[in-house]
């Protein structure tokens, strides 16, 4: 399923796309919510892994805006709260996934994205 977590760590590999291709680009989607369990060590510890611009983007690009546009040195249980719903419990459920460089069109279907290239895609 494709979940924020998940879409931080997409980039298009397609034959000759090798710069700007990353993130995706949310297009057409759906998604749906669902609650996961807070675990905020799992959270803390994710952090420094994340590509804080891509994935607020992302978020906003699928209606969240709770996360602020930098990241905060300083973490509280509250904003670790709003990290694990945009990490986690939102869930995009149908649309497609697109490369800002190439156009390469990733589709979304029940949840699970299509990352698989055609033979002439791949180099």
């Amino acid at each position: 399923m494709v979940r924020l977590i998940t879409h931080n760590l997409l980039a298009c590999h397609a034959k000759g796309c090798t710069t700007n291709n990353f993130p995706l680009q949310f297009q057409d989607v759906s998604i749906e919510l669902r609650e996961t369990e807070f675990n905020a060590d799992f959270i803390r510890g994710f952090l420094p892994r994340i590509e804080w611009a891509a994935l607020v983007s992302a978020a906003r690009q699928l209606g969240d805006t709770s996360l602020p546009a930098e990241q905060p040195e300083m973490v509280d249980d509250e904003f670790l709260q709003k990290l694990h719903h945009v990490l986690l419990e939102i869930h995009v459920e149908e649309g497609a996934m697109v490369c800002p460089n190439c156009k390469h069109v990733f589709p979304i279907s029940n949840g699970i994205p299509n990352m698989l290239l055609a033979e002439h895609e791949i180099g």
